[in-house]
């Protein structure tokens, strides 16, 4: 019903895109891009339809995305799905959402396969309805011995949650005295996050407008480079990822130190 209500999506990736990307990939890619997924409600709102049909729309921008960061060459594509805090809007609207993975991957999972990419999620899982687990599950499982693009779902996450639980595991490590107070460092935490086989995003993508993280990946952006579109996520397209990629190029990433020409001056 939906998709009769939607537009028709066409391929968009020109001449002119080619040559960007080609041009790309000469330069440092981000190696692992983050991306909070925001603004499918406005998108269905503005043209007097339910919230769902942003969603469903929205479902087919992950798609597209995924297909075109996988041509790029990026190793690590993290889409912020489902939050701890989005249980809290109308149980439709829920209920929709985690109809929403069993769809995509009941959709694409074949394409998935074909174009090597492999499914990861970190989140909460024991919370969701039984058939989102069994489809993401399914996923993860069908997809384990791909080794290109790593399409990793936030589902059911909130990065409070995550570190809360990353301390409890240390806590009782040190109860048990497998390790000491002074054991703990930052590689040590890492170790124990949803992403510890992760490598930390090089660049954040938030859609829609909205300037702030949403307890999201609190630790591991420390030193991630932020990019924000008023581009609602429906309408967010291959061109919108070349724009944030090469944005992205065109920064000196410090990690709080100096560039040699800045440490010459000095």
């Amino acid at each position: 019903m939906l998709s009769k209500l939607l537009r028709k999506r066409q391929p968009v990736i020109t001449s002119d895109l080619t040559k960007r990307k080609e041009l790309a990939q000469i330069e440092q890619l981000p190696a692992h891009i983050a991306v909070i997924m925001d603004g499918n409600g406005r998108w269905a709102k503005k043209r007097s339809l339910p919230r769902i049909a942003g969603h469903y729309e929205g479902m087919q921008t992950v798609r597209k995305i995924t297909r075109f960061a996988n041509d790029v060459g990026i190793k690590t594509l993290t889409l912020y799905a489902f939050s701890t805090e989005n249980w809290k809007r109308p149980k439709k609207e829920v209920d929709y959402l985690m109809r929403l993975p069993e769809e995509f991957m009941g959709t694409y999972l074949p394409e998935l396969i074909e174009q090597n990419v492999q499914v990861q999620m970190m989140g909460n899982i024991d919370l969701l309805p039984d058939h989102t687990k069994r489809a993401i599950t399914k996923a993860v499982e069908k997809t384990s011995h791909n080794d290109g693009l790593i399409l990793n779902f936030a589902l059911n996450y909130g990065s409070r949650d995550e570190i809360i639980q990353s301390v409890q595991q240390i806590v009782n490590k040190v109860q048990l005295g497998t390790i000491s107070c002074d054991d703990i460092t930052e590689d040590l935490i890492s170790s124990h996050l949803m992403t510890k086989d992760l490598t930390e995003p090089d660049l954040l993508i938030r859609t829609s407008g909205e300037i702030r993280l949403s307890n999201f990946m609190l630790w591991q952006l420390a030193y991630t480079e932020f990019w924000f579109t008023n581009t609602l996520w429906p309408d967010f397209d291959e061109a919108c990822l070349m724009d944030a990629i090469e944005s992205y190029q065109k920064r000196n990433r410090k990690y709080g130190g100096l560039r040699e020409e800045d440490v010459e001056k000095k």
